[in-house]
């Protein structure tokens, strides 16, 4: 029987090999950046946990692909410093988007009652 860790370090290192390294490096820098925003800005709730996660892994890799494409950073996959600044990217992607999903669900659950014009009005004091 092999020793559990020289087993859970093959076992990590097919991983990486079957998902690829541009996929790790999203993987990797959208988890960050949902572990980094959940401590700076704790849930209030189950239901805040859920969509906290899930919006902040969701602009990490749109926002992060976005980057990339259109600062043309596709080189950047050929090599293992390029993976991880890839990673550093798709983990700023992710960082507002927490905060812009809070703000968007604040505003909505504080003109819950409001009619569309009232709503309409609020919005364009905004701007």
């Amino acid at each position: 029987m092999p020793e559990p860790t020289s087993s859970g370090v093959a076992g990590a290192a097919a991983a990486y090999k079957a998902i690829g390294g541009a996929a790790g490096a999203a993987a990797g820098g959208a988890t960050l950046a949902a572990v980094v925003v959940m401590l700076m800005t704790p849930p209030r709730n189950v239901r805040e946990w859920t969509v906290g996660l899930i919006s902040t892994v969701v602009s990490s890799i749109c926002g992060g692909a976005i980057t990339i494409e259109h600062f043309e950073l596709h080189h950047w996959a050929f090599s293992s410093i390029g993976l991880y600044a890839m990673g550093g990217v798709i983990f700023a992607c992710g960082l507002p988007g927490w905060a812009v999903v809070r703000w968007l669900f604040n505003f909505i659950d504080n003109h819950r009652n409001a009619s569309i014009d009232e709503v309409a009005k609020d919005v364009k004091e905004l701007m």
